[in-house]
């Protein structure tokens, strides 16, 4: 069975991969802090965004019968509680305390 790759193996290979571009004559330049790889002429797009379109949204059409048809039937009928029969029901002292059960109709 494979073992899955974990974080330690992925931070070995990448480790591997820079020494090699080293090895080879590359060069990493340093980056100062704040800066980005964005351009800076390019106006920032959302990438979450779906459709890369920059059209203003269309207006919604209002559909008020259809909508009174799902809010019917969202309404649901109020049910009767069924009568369960005799409930039993604590009978308390004037001090708070329980004093004995009694049968109430419930």
């Amino acid at each position: 069975m494979k073992r899955p790759v974990d974080k330690k193996d992925i931070r070995k290979d990448l480790e591997s991969q820079v020494d090699a571009f080293l090895r080879e004559g590359g060069k990493i330049k340093p980056i100062e802090r704040g800066e980005t790889g964005l351009d800076r002429n390019k106006p920032w797009s959302n990438p979450f965004q779906s459709g890369q379109s920059h059209e203003p949204p269309k207006e919604r059409t209002p559909v008020p019968e259809v909508l009174a048809a799902i809010d019917s039937r969202k309404q649901k009928e109020s049910r009767k509680v069924k009568n369960r029969g005799p409930k039993k029901v604590w009978i308390y002292d004037d001090f708070g305390e329980p004093v004995r059960w009694v049968w109430k109709e419930g």
